[in-house]
C-alpha cells in the first residue's frame, strides 16, 4: 500500500539546546545502569500480556468505571511514578509530561492539541498506582493474536513463556490483511487505556492526537516499519503524525527539569478546552 503523508514531515530531527544526549544513546536496551530493571520487566510483559489477558483488561479498564479525577490531578500523581520500562529517565514521570509538551509547544504554536497530547500522553500510566504491575501499564505495545516479529525489544529471549507464541504464530494469525489498527488487539498499556478514557469522556482532540495517544509506544510499528500487512490507508494517513509526535516523547528526555509550575496555568487552559472538569477513569 502507499503511504499518504498528510502530516508534517518527520524527518525534521528536534534537538532541544540543552539536550545532554545524542539521539543514538536513547532507547539503549543492551546495557546501562538501568538495564537490568527494564530487561526484567519486558520479561514480564511478554511472558503474560496474551490474547486472552488483553480482552480481559478491556473488560476490567475500557469502561472507565475505577475512579473520577480532573485531568491535572492526573499529571501531578504521576511523581508517585518512575517507569521500569524507561532505559532514558529514572524521575518522575510528570516532569517528562512537561518536557514532551514543551518540546512541541517550541516547534508547533500553532497546534495547541498537539501540545497538550504531549503533556498527557503518559497519563494512562496511572494504572500502576491503582494495582497493576508495572508490566501491564508500561513498555513498547505490540498486536496479540499473531505473529511476534522480530523488532520487538528483547524479541529472541522474553517470549519462550508466552503460549500463544506456539497456537497463534502465523503473519496475520486471527486478523485479516489490511483490517486496519482499529481492528487489532495490542498489549495492553497505558496506550490503549488513554485512547479509551479520551474516547469514553467524548474530549474533542483532534483524530491525529487520538493516534498518537494509542499508538505512541508502538515502536515495531513507527519505528521499526512492522505490522504494514495489518495496515489500511487511515492507519498509513496517521502514520507520519504518531513519528512526529515521536520525536518529542523521545527526545525530550533530560535530567534538566522544567519549572512546572510556571507552566501550569497555560497547560490547565488546554485541558479546560479539550477535556474539562473530572473525567471518568
Amino acid at each position: 500500500m502507499r503511504v499518504v503523508n498528510l502530516g508534517p514531515d518527520p524527518s525534521l530531527a528536534y534537538r532541544p539546546d540543552s539536550h545532554e544526549k545524542d539521539q543514538s544513546e536513547f532507547r539503549n536496551f543492551e546495557s546501562g545502569a538501568l538495564f537490568d530493571r527494564v530487561f526484567n520487566t519486558y520479561k514480564l510483559m511478554h511472558t503474560y500480556q496474551t490474547l486472552d489477558f488483553v480482552k480481559q483488561k478491556h473488560l476490567e479498564w475500557a469502561n472507565c468505571n475505577h475512579f473520577s479525577m480532573r485531568m491535572m490531578e492526573n499529571i501531578d500523581s504521576l511523581d508517585e511514578l518512575v517507569d521500569e520500562s524507561d532505559p532514558d529517565v529514572d524521575f518522575p514521570n510528570s516532569f517528562h509530561a512537561f518536557q514532551t509538551a514543551e518540546g512541541i509547544r517550541k516547534e508547533h504554536p500553532d497546534k495547541d492539541w498537539f501540545q497538550l497530547v504531549g503533556l498527557i500522553h503518559d497519563i494512562g500510566k496511572i494504572m500502576a498506582l491503582y494495582g497493576e504491575p508495572q508490566w501491564a501499564v508500561v513498555g513498547d505495545t505490540f498486536p496479540v493474536g499473531c505473529k511476534f516479529q522480530n523488532s520487538i525489544v528483547f524479541r529472541n529471549s522474553t517470549f519462550e513463556g508466552n503460549p500463544d507464541g506456539r497456537t497463534l504464530h502465523s503473519k496475520f494469525g486471527i486478523y485479516e490483511p489490511q483490517c486496519g489498527l482499529d481492528n487489532v488487539l495490542m498489549s495492553w498499556g497505558h496506550d490503549e487505556y488513554l485512547y479509551r478514557v479520551m474516547k469514553f469522556n467524548k474530549c474533542t482532540i483532534p483524530e491525529e492526537g487520538l493516534y498518537m495517544i494509542r499508538f505512541h509506544s508502538f515502536y515495531p510499528w513507527h519505528s521499526n516499519g512492522d505490522y504494514m500487512h495489518l495496515c489500511n490507508e487511515k492507519d498509513l494517513q496517521m502514520l507520519p503524525w504518531v513519528k512526529e509526535f515521536n520525536k518529542f516523547d523521545l527526545y525530550t528526555k533530560s535530567t534538566e527539569l522544567p519549572d512546572v509550575e510556571s507552566l501550569r496555568p497555560y497547560y490547565q487552559s488546554l485541558i479546560d478546552k479539550y477535556c474539562p472538569g473530572i473525567l471518568r477513569w
